[in-house]
């Protein structure tokens, strides 16, 4: 049976691989923080595998997990991960608050923790240019009905001023007066017209306006603070057209990319249903046609989950350089 040692300590691992033969491969364990962080970050390692090292991605199962994910992973792993054990972990806001806590220093400056740059998988997953590509995966209807790039693009827009200002929170160390719900509530897109997208974005800006008018009555003093820190974020990759990236991943997931597919599959699933209803010759033929068809399409979840089509975002980008210069190191 493994030791709790074979789980938390990279000496460990890296004392067994020094036993093996010399024709054996290196064995490299990467911790992640939940089961569905394992495909994200096997996908990532994968690309690294070759006749001398292999990646075994898992939970660090045997310890107590009950006190949140990241925190245990941190407690118990950071100080012992080196060449053999690394920890693969979501950003979150960590990376972008610039070492303002404990768990932000430690994911900035320990070199064996990989951070996802953007704010989790789920964002990687909800990447703009891949997004007509899961619709094809679920409806088998390659019609462009809805440019999810420009749309991504202009809420992205919209949000930026008000992201820099929660961030601003956050590195102050005063995120109760603006939490990330909070901010949240105020990017809620609520019934995205897919004929209109333009009034979402119109009704976002106001309210992320009017947000920002009380912040800066709140905070009279904090307008330099706020442009230097907009140009400091623009240099960690977050941008005035790419910050859905940055945000929560969970909310852009539910609340805004997951229902604006399920419109937009829903209107390229009935465009092919009635192809079908006009192309068929005869009642059976239509009842076979589409049984067949929906037979065929897939779930939008499922999909989105094992969307991979990110591998040129520029934070990914920059995950795998890290990965490199860590292997090379």
């Amino acid at each position: 049976m493994k030791s709790l040692r074979d789980n938390i300590d990279s000496s460990y691992i890296e004392a067994a691989n020094k036993m093996r033969s010399k024709q054996s491969r290196r064995r490299i364990v990467a911790y992640v923080e939940s089961y569905d962080d394992i495909f994200f970050w096997r996908t990532v390692l994968s690309r690294f595998e070759n006749e001398n090292r292999y990646f075994e991605v898992m939970l660090p199962s045997r310890l107590n997990l009950s006190k949140g994910k990241k925190p245990v992973l941190m407690n118990l792993v950071g100080k012992h991960v080196g060449r053999d054990m690394f920890a693969c972990v979501d950003a979150d806001y960590d990376y972008l608050i610039g070492g303002a806590t404990r768990l932000s220093k430690e994911i900035i400056n320990n070199p064996y923790i990989l951070h996802s740059y953007v704010y989790a998988i789920e964002n990687y997953q909800c990447y703009a240019p891949s997004l007509h590509n899961v619709c094809v995966m679920v409806t088998l209807n390659d019609h462009p009905i809805f440019d999810f790039n420009r749309f991504l693009r202009t809420y992205s827009e919209a949000i930026f001023p008000l992201f820099v200002w929660n961030i601003w929170h956050y590195r102050q160390g005063n995120y109760a007066r603006f939490t990330m719900t909070d901010f949240n509530r105020v990017i809620e897109t609520g019934n995205i017209n897919i004929g209109n997208p333009g009034a979402t974005i119109d009704h976002v800006q106001r309210k992320v306006q009017r947000k920002i008018r009380a912040l800066q009555r709140e905070h009279p003093h904090a307008g330099d603070d706020i442009e230097k820190l907009a140009t400091t974020l623009n240099l960690l990759g977050v941008r005035r057209d790419n910050t859905y990236l940055y945000i929560q991943g969970h909310y852009l997931y539910d609340k805004v990319v997951v229902p604006l597919l399920k419109k937009v599959c829903s209107r390229l699933r009935q465009q092919r249903e009635n192809e079908i209803h006009r192309n068929a010759r005869h009642g059976t033929q239509l009842r076979n046609e589409l049984a067949s068809y929906n037979h065929s399409t897939g779930d939008i979840n499922v999909m989105l989950r094992r969307n991979t089509d990110f591998n040129n975002a520029e934070p990914f980008l920059q995950l795998l350089k890290d990965v490199e210069q860590l292997l090379e190191g």
